[in-house]
């Protein structure tokens, strides 16, 4: 998601300088070049040569010693990440002092909004400072981005707020700092993950869908600026970072989730595997073991079929799971549930469907079809909503 991107990392005097050597391997992982400027007090905590292994260059330190990087550094740069951020740094990157390496190259790549990014980190006490507070939302007034901090145990063993982001929201900031806001504007509500039909109290109903795909357009459209509520089955993902989720075990349950935030919704993704059928009379208590046993079914609401007959509905896009290339059933349920567009991707295949991090799938509107390739689930869910700006745009 980095691939080409050129970051500048500021590390300062607090104890959870020892997590930039985890920020730095996660954002090469993502395909950032990262250059690192340590204060003098953040030495007292990580050494140089540490970070120098870890990011594959030197450090700076010292603004003599190689005069001007000051100003050829944040010239090259797409972003500026302070993390951590302390009290000291950040107020005096508020009262525009430039007594060191980093807080001189701070200044140096000013003028870019939205792209200096800090992570706080410090005693509670400090934090809630109002002289403090003063400093943060005088930055934050002039774009600069603030990531946490969180409340938890701090260094000195009280509990409060004051600890620094964890490292994956620190990189969802960066991500969505560098992706084009182009969903702005949007309410974007998409379904992920199986649903539990029960049939007693500890038997149920569901499908093998991991919510891999849904968990990733609903990623994709934070990044790019969209407000995004996410309807989840149950999974065992992480949420996405500043996304509002909300847990539907039942069929039931997704449908009530669903028609409730519709009416707030400019765009639905419906990528839910819903169970296709439902226990006609659950039991309220566990089924005896038999040799033999029928179960009476009967089919549950088809929520994207309700969401097409809306007289009022956001653009809607459904999911066509099949086994074989029976991309004919797609091109009928696009008709016949009255959506915009839909998308078949073939589960029997291998790289594709449940339980893997890639799919391959075709698009599927009024307009005409768009195959892709075997790719991952993110790239599937950016190429999904630049069809949808296409369409929406047209």
């Amino acid at each position: 998601m980095l691939k080409g991107k050129s970051i500048l990392l500021g590390i300062t005097g607090s104890v959870a300088a020892y997590k930039s050597i985890d920020i730095i391997k996660r954002l090469r992982q993502e395909g950032a070049s990262v250059r690192v400027i340590m204060t003098e007090a953040s030495t007292r905590f990580v050494t140089p040569l540490s970070i120098e292994l870890a990011v594959g260059e030197p450090v700076y330190t010292d603004m003599f010693k190689l005069p001007l990087s000051h100003v050829s550094l944040p010239a090259g740069a797409d972003l500026f990440l302070v993390a951590p951020a302390t009290a000291n740094c950040i107020g005096k990157y508020a009262q525009g002092i430039a007594d060191d390496m980093l807080s001189t190259t701070l200044l140096a790549f000013s003028g870019q909004p939205g792209r200096v990014l800090m992570a706080p980190a410090m005693n509670w006490r400090m934090y809630e400072n109002p002289i403090f507070k003063k400093n943060l939302d005088y930055l934050a007034s002039l774009g600069v981005q603030f990531i946490g901090p969180e409340r938890g145990s701090l260094a000195c063993g009280e509990e409060g707020i004051g600890r620094m982001a964890d490292i994956e929201k620190l990189l969802e900031s960066v991500i969505a700092a560098l992706t084009e806001q182009d969903l702005a504007g949007e309410n974007v509500l998409v379904t992920a993950g199986p649903t539990r039909e029960y049939i007693d109290p500890v038997r149920y109903i569901t499908n093998r869908s991991s919510g891999k795909m849904g968990y990733a357009l609903a990623q994709t459209a934070g990044r790019r600026g969209a407000e995004v509520t996410l309807v989840s089955g149950p999974v065992s993902i992480r949420p996405p970072e500043g996304v509002d989720v909300i847990l539907a075990e039942s069929s039931r349950d997704m449908y009530t989730a669903v028609m409730d935030n519709i009416p707030m919704s400019s765009l639905f993704i419906m990528s839910a595997a819903v169970a296709d059928f439902m226990a006609a009379e659950p039991k309220t208590s566990k089924i005896e073991k038999k040799d033999k046993f029928s179960l009476n079914l009967l089919k549950t609401t088809d929520i994207l079929e309700a969401v097409g007959r809306l007289k009022k509905r956001p653009f809607t896009v459904g999911f066509s799971a099949e086994t074989g290339p029976r991309i004919d059933r797609a091109r009928k349920k696009l008709a016949a549930k009255n959506i915009d567009m839909i998308v078949f991707n073939d589960v029997s295949k291998e790289g594709s469907g449940f339980d893997v991090d890639t799919n391959e799938v075709v698009i599927i509107d009024r307009e005409g079809e768009r195959k892709l390739p075997v790719m991952k689930k993110v790239e599937v869910a950016a190429a999904i909503f630049d069809r949808i700006l296409e369409l929406k745009g047209g």
